[in-house]
This record gives structure tokens, sequence and C-alpha cells, in this order.
């Protein structure tokens, strides 16, 4: 298996529980599997053993599953080792969904490794798991601009323009939920990673 493939079998959304962050920017990894969920015709139940929520569903006659921290976003990792330790998943057999400060909105990328880049979410889930060699599914929310400012950011509604450009992104992501799911990251790297032409572009 190369640095391109994946046997996908956990896919984990970060974000923090309750009705007060539901619609906030920094639960883009929420809405993401919130959908795929959906998608895939899975229903969340509380697992309190692994502190969060777990779905499991039969993909091609593998079971695949998919996670909810109940831990808030800066203890993401405790619940997310936990199901990882559960169900003996490594980390190259594992996709997170989260935020991306670094991206616009409108923007997804799949990567595997790198550092935390900030986000305390995956911070917390690198320290937890003791490694970073995890598949990531970086959903873009803009930045503020200023540093100081990214703590309210992330925790407050995004525009409507903005809120738009987020649904497209995850929208686009779903429709590569077959390859993603058979492991195909290449390909889903190469559709997610090109930028989705204008009506300009169309000739409209």
């Amino acid at each position: 298996m190369n640095a391109a493939t994946a046997n996908l079998t956990l896919v984990v959304g970060l974000g923090n529980p309750g009705d007060k962050y539901a619609s906030t920017r920094h639960n883009a990894g929420f809405w993401y599997i919130d959908q795929l969920a959906e998608r895939l015709g899975a229903r969340f139940s509380p697992a309190p053993r692994l502190q969060g929520h777990l779905a499991d569903v039969l993909v091609d006659r593998r079971k695949l599953r998919l996670f909810k921290p109940d831990t808030f976003m800066n203890n993401s990792g405790r619940a997310v080792v936990a199901v990882a330790r559960y169900f003996d998943i490594p980390p190259g057999s594992m996709l997170v969904a989260h935020d991306e400060l670094d991206l616009p909105p409108g923007s997804i990328r799949v990567k595997r490794g790198g550092g935390h880049g900030g986000h305390n979410g995956l911070r917390d889930v690198i320290a937890a798991l003791g490694g970073r060699e995890f598949w990531r599914l970086r959903i873009g929310i803009g930045h503020p601009g200023q540093r100081d400012d990214v703590v309210d950011y992330v925790l407050r509604r995004a525009s409507v323009s903005d809120q738009q450009g987020i649904d497209d992104a995850i929208q686009r992501a779903l429709a590569e939920t077959d390859r993603l799911l058979a492991g195909e990251l290449e390909r889903v790297m190469h559709v997610l990673h090109t930028p989705p032409k204008t009506e300009e572009q169309h000739g409209i």
C-alpha cells in the first residue's frame, strides 16, 4: 500500500458537542461526518465507554466505523485513541475530518501526516495516538486575519457566503465517498485539490 492509498476503517469528525456549538465553524468536521452517515444510511448511537457517538456500516462487505468525540475539541485525542485501541485500528486506516484555518471557505484537502497547524483538536489527537500518520480531511473555514481573534472566530457562525462555500466543499467531498472509502486517495486528492470551475469558466 503506497502513500496515496488507504484501507480506511474509521472516519472521525472533530467538533464540540451540544446545541451551543452546532452551527459554529469549529464543527465543520461534525457537519461532514453527519452528512456522511446520512449518505451511508448509518445512525450514531452513544458509546459512553469510548467517550463519543459511534455508527457502524458495511461498505463492500467490510465494516466502517464513523465516530464523533463527546470530549470537546481540545480533548479529542482521549476519545479518538479510545476507539482506535478498542477496535485495533492503526492510524494509517483512520481519516480525521476537521476545520482548517489555513484554507479559505470552499476549499477542501486530503493529506496524510503533518503537524497540527495550531489546531487544538489535531494537537490532542497526535499527542494521544503518539504519532501523526493518520489521514486528514481539511475543510477550509478561512482565517480572521489576526491570531488573537482565532478562538472567537472558530466558535462563531460563518457568514452566509462563507457557509455556502463550506457547504459546497463538503458536498464535493461527499461526492467522492465511494473512492474515498475504496482507498483511492490519490484520485480523491486530484479531484478535491482542483478548484471547481466557475460559471465564467463553464462559458455561462
